[in-house]
């Protein structure tokens, strides 16, 4: 039985995708377990169990969670990619209409309003017009799941909509829409846009992409909104901008000190994926990502080791092996099997970055001391045996 530790909430509908004759729930902060489903906390301090084989993030972002070391102890991080799409494309759509119309703003001046409420109403609102949204131009920087999403409502709304990312995948551009305007050149995108909104990872390719230089060629007054991650603008380039009017107004699903108080920004705290709906997806595809490998072997949507899977060749046992991806790693495992006359039915390697995955289905007699005496060889990082039935050892 596997053991299966829960960092967050979990859905009571989802948790019957954990069927209690083959895992059991542990709901504590322990990493000794065989798997681990979390949301948002911080787990860089913790130091994990040699048992733990898996941690899968409900949600997109990983920032949380020890990418480097869990690679090298042999631990696949999963996330959920997609699964709270629609939910951060409605919230942006907010975004839109806060920025121009000063909704917020004019809320909170109502709600101080203490006598002759309807005639004070008609002679102030005035100052709170703000354009619409049609026929203005967005930019959107990042194409993915949330990304083309949000393209494609730019134009139900009527706005001109101009897209950008060198590396959309192409299931998200099929589903782009044809009056999306494609650049190459995001400058074009920065000059001709009256609202920017950044769908993008944090890395290092993205820390601080909008900044002072691309600030300049923006339109005076133009609008940017974060819902993607924090450091993806430098914020003190943004506050400088904010303060002489050449950026208009800034939405944030990333609030800090600094934002909180910057002029013209209004702060929305991290509800992009904040929906019923979006946290039963991403639970869903966690556990049934960690579960497929439990039981499987199958990787799919890991942030560190490569997508790998393979049906199971019928009467076979399998393995999983996780090494670092360093020549004739296949030749050394196909040669340590074949010396304990165990026989290869199928097999598939997958390779990313520095990191490897094999997974082999074999018929032959195989036990815990033939799988301990192949893990000493150099490179290899975690073997997973899995019997016939099922039973992971």
């Amino acid at each position: 039985m596997h053991k299966i530790a829960l960092f967050c909430d979990i859905p009571l509908e989802v948790l019957d995708l954990l069927p209690e004759e083959k895992y059991e729930i542990i709901r504590k902060e322990t990493s000794d377990v065989d798997g681990i489903i979390i949301r948002s906390m911080d787990i860089h301090d913790m130091v994990f169990s040699k048992r733990l084989k898996a941690i899968a993030r409900s949600g997109a972002g990983v920032n949380n969670i020890p990418i480097e070391r869990c690679s090298e102890e042999g631990i696949i991080v999963f996330n959920t990619p997609g699964a709270n799409a629609n939910a951060v494309c409605e919230l942006t759509l907010l975004g839109l209409l806060m920025s121009s119309r000063r909704v917020i703003d004019s809320i909170d001046w109502t709600k101080k309003l203490e006598s002759n409420v309807v005639e004070t109403v008609e002679r102030g609102k005035s100052q709170f017009v703000g354009p619409e949204l049609r026929g203005k131009t967005l930019g959107v920087i990042g194409l993915g799941n949330v990304g083309h999403l949000v393209a494609n409502l730019g134009v139900k709304l009527g706005m001109e909509v101009i897209g950008y990312d060198p590396y959309i995948s192409i299931k998200n551009a099929l589903a782009l829409s044809w009056d999306v305007k494609y650049t190459n050149d995001v400058n074009e995108l920065y000059r001709k846009s009256d609202y920017i909104t950044l769908h993008v990872p944090y890395n290092n390719e993205t820390k601080d992409y909008i900044n002072k230089d691309n600030i300049k060629l923006m339109k005076d007054g133009v609008k940017i909104l974060n819902f993607a991650r924090s450091g993806v603008i430098n914020e003190d380039d943004l506050i400088e901008a904010l303060e002489s009017g050449k950026v208009g107004y800034h939405v944030s699903d990333l609030p800090n000190e600094k934002l909180l108080r910057a002029k013209n920004t209004l702060c929305i705290p991290h509800l992009g994926g904040s929906t019923i709906e979006a946290e039963e997806n991403c639970a869903e595809m966690a556990i049934k990502e960690l579960t497929d490998y439990l039981e499987k072997g199958n990787i799919t949507n890991s942030v560190n080791f490569p997508d790998c899977s393979m049906d199971r060749y019928p009467g076979t046992d399998r393995i999983v092996v996780l090494n670092k991806n360093i020549p004739n790693m296949i030749g050394k495992i196909s040669t340590a099997l074949a010396s304990h006359n165990v026989n290869i039915i199928g097999m598939v390697n997958k390779s990313k970055g520095d990191y490897a995955c094999s997974i082999i289905d074999v018929i032959g007699e195989f036990n815990v001391d033939k799988l301990n005496e192949l893990q000493e060889h150099y490179g290899i990082l975690r073997i997973m045996f899995i019997k016939n039935k099922g039973a992971e050892r």
